[in-house]
Protein backbone atom coordinates (compact mmCIF):
# COMPACT_ATOMS: atom_id res chain seq x y z
CA UNK A 1 0.00 0.00 0.00
CA UNK A 2 3.07 2.06 0.69
CA UNK A 3 4.43 2.35 -2.44
CA UNK A 4 1.11 2.25 -4.09
CA UNK A 5 0.29 5.31 -1.79
CA UNK A 6 3.59 7.17 -2.96
CA UNK A 7 3.89 6.15 -6.21
CA UNK A 8 4.27 8.87 -7.91
CA UNK A 9 6.64 10.67 -5.17
CA UNK A 10 8.54 7.60 -6.30
CA UNK A 11 8.75 8.14 -10.02
CA UNK A 12 9.05 12.59 -9.15
CA UNK A 13 12.36 11.65 -7.45
CA UNK A 14 13.56 9.23 -9.71
CA UNK A 15 13.55 11.66 -12.90
CA UNK A 16 15.03 14.70 -10.39
CA UNK A 17 17.35 12.24 -9.88
CA UNK A 18 18.35 11.34 -13.38
CA UNK A 19 16.51 13.82 -15.43
CA UNK A 20 17.18 12.94 -19.44
CA UNK A 21 20.58 10.73 -18.52
CA UNK A 22 19.30 7.78 -17.78
CA UNK A 23 17.63 6.19 -20.75
CA UNK A 24 18.59 5.21 -24.63
CA UNK A 25 16.97 6.99 -27.51
CA UNK A 26 14.74 4.64 -28.87
CA UNK A 27 15.27 4.25 -32.44
CA UNK A 28 14.88 0.87 -32.87
CA UNK A 29 10.97 1.65 -32.61
CA UNK A 30 10.77 2.41 -35.97
CA UNK A 31 12.03 -1.03 -37.11
CA UNK A 32 10.07 -2.95 -34.67
CA UNK A 33 6.69 -0.66 -35.41
CA UNK A 34 6.85 0.64 -38.75
CA UNK A 35 3.00 2.41 -37.97
CA UNK A 36 5.39 4.89 -36.19
CA UNK A 37 7.26 5.47 -39.18
CA UNK A 38 7.95 8.64 -41.28
CA UNK A 39 5.37 10.23 -43.69
CA UNK A 40 3.05 7.52 -45.05
CA UNK A 41 3.18 8.53 -48.90
CA UNK A 42 1.76 6.90 -51.66
CA UNK A 43 3.79 4.52 -54.19
CA UNK A 44 2.47 4.11 -57.56
CA UNK A 45 0.30 1.26 -56.71
CA UNK A 46 -1.46 3.67 -54.70
CA UNK A 47 -0.82 1.78 -51.21
CA UNK A 48 0.17 4.01 -48.32
CA UNK A 49 3.49 2.85 -47.30
CA UNK A 50 5.85 4.33 -44.58
CA UNK A 51 9.35 6.32 -45.61
CA UNK A 52 12.23 5.77 -43.15
CA UNK A 53 14.95 8.88 -43.46
CA UNK A 54 17.40 7.06 -42.51
CA UNK A 55 16.84 3.15 -41.98
CA UNK A 56 20.20 2.05 -40.83
CA UNK A 57 19.89 4.15 -38.12
CA UNK A 58 16.96 2.30 -36.63
CA UNK A 59 18.73 -1.21 -37.63
CA UNK A 60 21.86 -0.36 -35.98
CA UNK A 61 20.25 0.58 -32.40
CA UNK A 62 18.57 -2.79 -32.50
CA UNK A 63 16.89 -4.19 -29.16
CA UNK A 64 20.13 -5.15 -27.27
CA UNK A 65 20.06 -2.31 -25.10
CA UNK A 66 18.72 -2.40 -21.15
CA UNK A 67 14.96 -1.09 -22.35
CA UNK A 68 13.42 0.99 -19.18
CA UNK A 69 17.25 1.84 -17.59
CA UNK A 70 16.81 -0.41 -14.62
CA UNK A 71 19.58 -2.81 -15.80
CA UNK A 72 22.89 -1.83 -13.68
CA UNK A 73 24.44 -4.02 -15.89
CA UNK A 74 25.19 -1.96 -18.96
CA UNK A 75 25.38 1.52 -20.04
CA UNK A 76 22.99 4.06 -19.59
CA UNK A 77 23.62 7.04 -22.41
CA UNK A 78 22.68 9.84 -22.46
CA UNK A 79 19.63 11.54 -24.03
CA UNK A 80 20.99 13.04 -27.16
CA UNK A 81 18.50 15.97 -27.24
CA UNK A 82 20.02 18.61 -24.72
CA UNK A 83 17.83 19.93 -21.93
CA UNK A 84 16.91 23.89 -21.90
CA UNK A 85 17.30 24.28 -18.16
CA UNK A 86 16.77 27.92 -18.87
CA UNK A 87 13.51 27.74 -19.92
CA UNK A 88 10.48 27.71 -17.46
CA UNK A 89 7.75 24.38 -17.98
CA UNK A 90 4.71 25.23 -19.40
CA UNK A 91 2.10 25.36 -16.38
CA UNK A 92 0.11 22.39 -16.75
CA UNK A 93 -3.07 22.48 -15.80
CA UNK A 94 -5.99 19.48 -16.01
CA UNK A 95 -8.62 21.41 -16.16
CA UNK A 96 -7.83 22.72 -19.71
CA UNK A 97 -7.20 19.23 -20.88
CA UNK A 98 -11.14 18.62 -21.69
CA UNK A 99 -11.29 19.06 -25.06
CA UNK A 100 -14.98 20.96 -26.51
CA UNK A 101 -16.41 21.29 -29.17
CA UNK A 102 -13.70 19.79 -31.39
CA UNK A 103 -11.49 22.03 -30.55
CA UNK A 104 -8.07 20.27 -28.78
CA UNK A 105 -4.79 20.42 -29.12
CA UNK A 106 -4.11 18.33 -32.43
CA UNK A 107 -7.28 18.44 -33.32
CA UNK A 108 -6.49 19.10 -37.27
CA UNK A 109 -4.27 16.34 -37.50
CA UNK A 110 -4.52 13.62 -39.47
CA UNK A 111 -2.31 10.92 -37.88
CA UNK A 112 -2.47 10.92 -34.14
CA UNK A 113 -0.08 8.76 -31.28
CA UNK A 114 -0.67 8.78 -28.13
CA UNK A 115 2.79 7.95 -26.01
CA UNK A 116 1.64 6.62 -21.96
CA UNK A 117 4.66 7.18 -19.73
CA UNK A 118 6.73 9.21 -21.60
CA UNK A 119 9.84 9.81 -19.09
CA UNK A 120 12.07 12.28 -20.30
CA UNK A 121 10.74 11.61 -24.03
CA UNK A 122 13.54 9.11 -25.60
CA UNK A 123 10.80 7.50 -27.55
CA UNK A 124 8.77 11.11 -28.51
CA UNK A 125 11.99 13.21 -29.25
CA UNK A 126 13.11 10.19 -31.86
CA UNK A 127 9.48 10.22 -33.46
CA UNK A 128 9.78 13.58 -34.09
CA UNK A 129 12.86 13.77 -35.32
CA UNK A 130 12.56 11.11 -37.85
CA UNK A 131 8.67 11.09 -38.65
CA UNK A 132 8.26 14.72 -41.01
CA UNK A 133 4.44 13.72 -41.84
CA UNK A 134 3.11 17.05 -41.98
CA UNK A 135 0.01 15.52 -40.70
CA UNK A 136 1.04 13.84 -37.50
CA UNK A 137 0.73 14.98 -34.11
CA UNK A 138 2.19 13.06 -31.03
CA UNK A 139 0.71 13.13 -27.26
CA UNK A 140 2.88 11.90 -24.57
CA UNK A 141 1.90 12.18 -20.92
CA UNK A 142 3.43 10.67 -17.52
CA UNK A 143 2.53 10.11 -14.19
CA UNK A 144 5.37 12.37 -13.41
CA UNK A 145 5.35 15.96 -12.75
CA UNK A 146 9.27 16.44 -13.42
CA UNK A 147 8.90 14.13 -16.22
CA UNK A 148 6.55 16.06 -18.58
CA UNK A 149 8.60 19.66 -17.14
CA UNK A 150 11.86 17.25 -18.98
CA UNK A 151 9.83 17.04 -21.73
CA UNK A 152 8.09 20.36 -22.61
CA UNK A 153 11.89 22.08 -21.66
CA UNK A 154 13.49 19.94 -24.59
CA UNK A 155 15.02 21.35 -27.25
CA UNK A 156 13.31 19.34 -29.32
CA UNK A 157 9.86 19.99 -27.91
CA UNK A 158 7.14 21.47 -30.59
CA UNK A 159 4.65 22.61 -29.47
CA UNK A 160 2.60 22.86 -32.67
CA UNK A 161 3.44 18.52 -33.25
CA UNK A 162 3.04 17.47 -29.73
CA UNK A 163 1.47 18.21 -26.48
CA UNK A 164 2.93 17.15 -23.36
CA UNK A 165 0.51 16.39 -19.92
CA UNK A 166 0.73 15.10 -16.77
CA UNK A 167 -1.81 11.70 -16.25
CA UNK A 168 -2.74 9.33 -13.48
CA UNK A 169 -3.69 6.25 -16.09
CA UNK A 170 -5.00 4.77 -12.57
CA UNK A 171 -7.48 7.69 -12.09
CA UNK A 172 -10.69 7.29 -14.60
CA UNK A 173 -11.46 10.92 -13.65
CA UNK A 174 -8.14 12.12 -14.86
CA UNK A 175 -8.80 13.70 -18.35
CA UNK A 176 -7.06 13.08 -21.06
CA UNK A 177 -7.10 16.27 -23.78
CA UNK A 178 -8.59 14.43 -26.67
CA UNK A 179 -11.67 12.84 -27.40
CA UNK A 180 -12.66 8.76 -27.23
CA UNK A 181 -11.88 7.59 -30.76
CA UNK A 182 -9.62 10.15 -31.89
CA UNK A 183 -6.13 8.39 -31.78
CA UNK A 184 -4.72 6.60 -34.54
CA UNK A 185 -1.64 4.55 -32.17
CA UNK A 186 -1.37 4.56 -28.35
CA UNK A 187 2.27 2.84 -27.68
CA UNK A 188 3.12 1.38 -24.58
CA UNK A 189 7.40 0.91 -23.86
CA UNK A 190 7.69 -0.70 -20.16
CA UNK A 191 4.67 1.11 -18.42
CA UNK A 192 1.73 -1.83 -17.95
CA UNK A 193 4.63 -3.25 -15.90
CA UNK A 194 4.65 -0.50 -13.24
CA UNK A 195 1.07 -0.58 -12.64
CA UNK A 196 -0.51 -2.67 -10.11
CA UNK A 197 -1.76 -5.89 -11.46
CA UNK A 198 -5.17 -4.90 -10.49
CA UNK A 199 -5.24 -1.54 -12.17
CA UNK A 200 -4.20 -3.22 -15.20
CA UNK A 201 -7.78 -4.24 -17.24
CA UNK A 202 -8.85 -0.58 -16.24
CA UNK A 203 -5.96 0.94 -17.98
CA UNK A 204 -6.11 -1.31 -20.71
CA UNK A 205 -9.76 -0.22 -21.44
CA UNK A 206 -9.65 3.46 -21.33
CA UNK A 207 -6.99 3.40 -23.78
CA UNK A 208 -8.80 1.39 -26.06
CA UNK A 209 -11.56 3.60 -26.12
CA UNK A 210 -9.49 6.25 -27.06
CA UNK A 211 -8.40 4.54 -30.12
CA UNK A 212 -10.22 4.81 -33.78
CA UNK A 213 -11.56 1.86 -35.74
CA UNK A 214 -8.49 0.66 -36.86
CA UNK A 215 -6.25 2.42 -34.51
CA UNK A 216 -3.97 0.31 -32.58
CA UNK A 217 -2.21 -0.08 -29.21
CA UNK A 218 1.78 -0.83 -29.56
CA UNK A 219 3.52 -2.64 -26.15
CA UNK A 220 6.65 -3.52 -25.10
CA UNK A 221 7.32 -4.84 -21.74
CA UNK A 222 8.78 -6.92 -19.28
CA UNK A 223 8.38 -11.17 -19.78
CA UNK A 224 8.24 -13.66 -17.21
CA UNK A 225 12.06 -14.45 -16.07
CA UNK A 226 13.70 -12.18 -17.79
CA UNK A 227 17.22 -11.07 -16.08
CA UNK A 228 16.06 -8.25 -14.36
CA UNK A 229 13.10 -10.64 -12.55
CA UNK A 230 16.01 -13.22 -11.37
CA UNK A 231 18.03 -11.39 -10.02
CA UNK A 232 15.84 -9.47 -7.58
CA UNK A 233 16.80 -10.04 -3.85
CA UNK A 234 14.62 -11.78 -1.46
CA UNK A 235 11.90 -9.34 0.35
CA UNK A 236 11.52 -7.43 -2.98
CA UNK A 237 8.41 -9.34 -4.43
CA UNK A 238 5.45 -7.82 -3.62
CA UNK A 239 3.48 -10.24 -4.91
CA UNK A 240 3.32 -12.79 -7.87
CA UNK A 241 5.71 -11.33 -10.32
CA UNK A 242 5.30 -8.24 -8.95
CA UNK A 243 8.52 -6.41 -8.00
CA UNK A 244 9.85 -3.02 -6.00
CA UNK A 245 12.77 -1.44 -6.79
CA UNK A 246 15.49 -0.30 -4.83
CA UNK A 247 14.16 2.79 -5.40
CA UNK A 248 10.73 2.42 -4.61
CA UNK A 249 9.45 2.12 -8.31
CA UNK A 250 7.88 -1.25 -9.61
CA UNK A 251 7.81 -3.69 -11.73
CA UNK A 252 5.69 -6.60 -13.79
CA UNK A 253 6.84 -9.83 -15.55
CA UNK A 254 4.08 -10.77 -17.88
CA UNK A 255 3.38 -13.69 -20.03
CA UNK A 256 1.49 -13.57 -23.51
CA UNK A 257 -1.70 -15.48 -21.90
CA UNK A 258 -1.64 -12.49 -19.67
CA UNK A 259 -1.24 -9.23 -22.04
CA UNK A 260 -4.02 -11.04 -24.67
CA UNK A 261 -5.99 -11.36 -22.12
CA UNK A 262 -6.02 -7.99 -20.71
CA UNK A 263 -6.44 -6.72 -24.41
CA UNK A 264 -9.18 -8.97 -25.53
CA UNK A 265 -10.93 -8.23 -22.54
CA UNK A 266 -10.72 -4.84 -23.30
CA UNK A 267 -12.45 -5.53 -26.88
CA UNK A 268 -9.28 -5.71 -29.19
CA UNK A 269 -8.23 -8.04 -31.77
CA UNK A 270 -4.98 -9.51 -32.20
CA UNK A 271 -2.39 -8.64 -34.23
CA UNK A 272 0.98 -9.45 -33.09
CA UNK A 273 2.08 -10.82 -29.62
CA UNK A 274 5.19 -12.29 -29.15
CA UNK A 275 8.09 -13.13 -27.12
CA UNK A 276 11.63 -11.81 -27.98
CA UNK A 277 14.43 -13.70 -26.10
CA UNK A 278 17.77 -12.17 -26.13
CA UNK A 279 21.58 -13.38 -25.06
CA UNK A 280 23.52 -9.70 -24.38
CA UNK A 281 27.05 -9.90 -23.90
CA UNK A 282 28.88 -7.16 -21.63
CA UNK A 283 32.31 -8.11 -23.17
CA UNK A 284 33.98 -5.39 -20.84
CA UNK A 285 32.33 -6.63 -17.89
CA UNK A 286 32.24 -10.06 -18.89
CA UNK A 287 28.74 -10.55 -18.37
CA UNK A 288 25.95 -13.05 -20.16
CA UNK A 289 22.87 -10.99 -20.07
CA UNK A 290 19.48 -13.20 -20.88
CA UNK A 291 16.85 -10.82 -21.47
CA UNK A 292 13.26 -11.68 -21.87
CA UNK A 293 10.39 -9.18 -23.39
CA UNK A 294 7.02 -9.03 -24.87
CA UNK A 295 5.94 -7.13 -27.95
CA UNK A 296 2.18 -6.75 -29.06
CA UNK A 297 0.28 -4.88 -31.64
CA UNK A 298 -3.81 -5.27 -30.72
CA UNK A 299 -5.92 -3.39 -32.84
CA UNK A 300 -9.55 -2.26 -32.34
CA UNK A 301 -11.77 -3.66 -35.00
CA UNK A 302 -13.24 -1.42 -38.03
CA UNK A 303 -16.55 -0.33 -38.37
CA UNK A 304 -18.63 -3.06 -40.06
CA UNK A 305 -18.95 -2.82 -43.66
Amino acid sequence: EEYEVNAKRYWDDFYKIHENGFFKDRHWLFTEFPELAPQRIPNPTGDSVPLLRNPEEAKSEGLGSCENGHCPLQSRAGNEFSLLKTTPAKKICTEELNPRDGDYPGSSASYRILEVGCGAGNTVFPILQTNNDPGLFVYCCDFSTTAVELVQNNAGYDSSRCFAFVHDLCNDQSPFPMPEGSLDVVILIFVLSAILPEKMQCVVNRLSHLLKPGGMILLRDYGRYDLAQLRFKKGQCLSDNFYVRGDGTRVYFFTQDELNHLFTTAGLEKIQNLVDRRLQVNRGKQLTMYRVWIQCKYRKPPHPQ
